[in-house]
């Protein structure tokens, strides 16, 4: 008979915790009996030591990891830009995050740092630039055509009530232009008003247009010219300073040919085509001049797009010196004929927002600086240390500058942010003149020493110490440099020799990146040289311009030949001057 063993419920749960498997019986000595006490409770072991503060970080490493953190928030935000479908900002936020390593002073290769901040960058920008690539032009926005590009293929079947509804705007226009309203004019209000590509067109040129509106204003007064004569502009660039025209190499807002026209300097060092109010004056005296020669102000505008000469040439044939007279009898090209009219459109709408669906067009806000003239050559990084505003914003703020050096031994004007000159003035004052093109201004921040601010450049620290009338003993190169607020720092002119040379060989490993770097140019200067639009790759063995290439000189004029079909069907071919002050228009001796 077999016996059930009975286990008492308060043992279940040491079976539990020993589990099932039987244990081999024990050989030794009988087992002592079970203790009635706990066993002891072992003394713990002492605690760890608190853990030591990390070391403060040098005044190089900060500096470092200033840098790191400006990079990465430019990235950050050109990031965010690209996802938007924003691609032209985007470029513009990567450019800065890869030109800020380029500008901090800092040896790329030199600090682990860095140069790993900057590799992971330019991958980046290169990855994404490849899946922009796949879907249309990479970074490369196609570019913003003017109005009068967007109207190029505008008819002329108008409404009739169009025509009565432009008519009653213009009895109540003000204008120092003699405005007319017609079937060409009414085609061109049309299209800007109540098509999307028009619109959309003619509304951005209006949005640019704050930027200079009061700057061209003044001018235009200054040169006697009709205030409504700024919408000459959108005809010609949309208000876009740097507009160039591929096939003529017209350029600037106002769209000259390249030379010394009206007072206009191009040299290696600037192009003041680029230049707002420097080529504002140009296009309002060439206009006054245009004027004095025509003596109608329509004429004069056909005159700007399609030179003084061929004008005049046309008025002697006809006998008649009437622009819409001449349009009538096909004596014009067919983009001299939708010149005026599209021009005449946009100063009516203009006076007429409301009326013609652009009430809701916000100006951008005007571009407002402060203007030094100078006489000595000074790198855009040294000003942009004075003045405390990144580089790029001092490039923009001096578009008419092709490198990061002003002209030496001659006259420029010089444009700072807004409310710092007098800051310019002052520390400018602090280095030599004839050593402002290749030495920097450096505020000291906490934690700085001789010896952090000498490494960061690259100096000697007895030559940092010595332009600053600082002894460079012991104690000061390795402590901090409490109550100085700043130093001159002395980089040598390492960028003269290599300026003279003008074309570079890439070699294996170069990227534009490091070939800016080593002559001291921007990366968009660098771009814009050698015609690349967007990227850092370059392939090894191409030969790049390193500085401003000089063109060569002509006599004659890019001309472009217009095939017109007139209404009856006749087909002629006429030479227009889509440059200004080309040789078709007889350029005047200087005013």
């Amino acid at each position: 008979m077999r016996r059930a063993l009975v286990v008492p419920a308060c043992l279940l749960p040491l079976f539990s915790l020993n589990g099932c498997t039987p244990t081999k019986a024990s050989v030794g000595p009988a087992s002592q009996p079970v203790q009635a006490t706990a066993p002891p409770v072992h003394a713990s072991a002492a605690p760890d030591p608190p853990p030591q503060a990390p070391p403060k970080p040098t005044a190089q490493e900060q500096r470092v990891h200033q840098l790191v953190a400006q990079v990465e928030a430019a990235y950050a935000a050109g990031d965010a830009d690209y996802h938007k479908g924003m691609l032209a900002e985007a470029k513009v936020q990567f450019d800065r995050a890869v030109d800020l390593m380029l500008s901090s002073g800092l040896d790329i290769k030199a600090d682990p740092e860095v140069e790993d901040e900057f590799n992971k960058i330019v991958d980046q920008v290169n990855g994404l630039e490849m899946e922009a690539l796949k879907q249309g032009n990479g970074f490369v926005p196609k570019e913003e055509i003017t109005p009068a590009e967007a109207a190029s293929d505008v008819t002329f079947a108008v409404d009739p009530n169009l025509v009565a509804k432009a008519q009653a705007d213009l009895a109540t226009t003000k204008s120092d232009l003699p405005l007319v309203m017609n079937e060409y004019v009414a085609a061109f209000i049309n299209f800007f008003a109540y098509t999307q590509k028009g619109h959309n067109t003619l509304e951005h040129s209006f949005e640019r247009s704050g930027r200079y509106k009061a700057m061209i204003q003044r001018v235009l007064a200054d040169e006697g010219v009709p205030q409504d004569l700024i919408y000459l502009a959108v005809a010609e660039s949309g208000f876009q300073p740097k507009a160039i025209d591929r096939k003529s190499r017209a350029g600037g807002m106002w769209q000259f040919m390249p030379g010394p026209y009206y007072g206009l300097t191009r040299n290696v060092y600037v192009d003041e085509r680029f230049d707002p109010e420097k080529s504002t004056r140009a296009y309002g005296r060439y206009m006054k001049f245009l004027y004095d020669q025509l003596g109608d102000w329509y004429l004069a505008m056909a005159a700007y797009d399609h030179g003084a000469g061929n004008m005049q040439h046309a008025v002697q044939r006809t006998g008649y010196a009437d622009f819409w007279e001449l349009y009538r009898r096909n004596e014009l090209p067919r983009e001299t004929e939708n010149y005026v009219p599209e021009i005449l459109a946009a100063i009516i709408i203009a006076n007429h927002p409301h009326q013609y669906g652009f009430d809701d067009v916000t100006l951008d806000p005007p571009v407002l600086t402060d203007t030094v003239t100078i006489d000595y050559s000074i790198d855009l990084r040294l000003v942009s240390d004075l003045v405390g505003a990144p580089v790029d914003e001092i490039e923009a703020l001096n578009p008419s500058l092709l490198r990061m050096l002003t002209p030496p031994d001659t006259s420029f004007d010089l444009h700072l942010p807004a409310g710092t000159a007098t800051l310019f003035e002052q520390r400018a004052a602090l280095i030599p003149e004839a050593r402002r093109n290749s030495w920097r201004y450096h505020l000291v921040v906490a934690g700085d020493t001789l010896d952090s601010v000498a490494q960061a450049y690259r100096v000697p620290v007895a030559e940092l110490a010595s332009v600053n009338q600082l002894t460079a003993g012991e104690s000061l190169t390795s402590q901090s440099l409490a109550g100085i607020d700043a130093l001159v720092v002395p980089l040598p002119l390492a960028a003269e020799a290599l300026a003279r040379t003008r074309l570079y060989t890439v070699r294996r490993g170069d990227t534009l990146v490091t070939i800016a770097d080593r002559f001291g140019v921007s990366l968009s200067q660098l771009r814009r040289w050698n015609g690349i639009p967007s990227g850092v790759r370059v392939d090894p063995g191409r030969r790049l311009h390193v500085a401003e290439p000089v063109p060569a000189r002509s006599s004659s004029t890019h001309r472009r030949r217009t095939t017109v079909t007139s209404k009856s069907g006749k087909r002629s071919s006429a030479s227009s001057s889509r440059g200004k002050l080309g040789s078709s228009a007889r350029k005047p001796a200087h005013p």
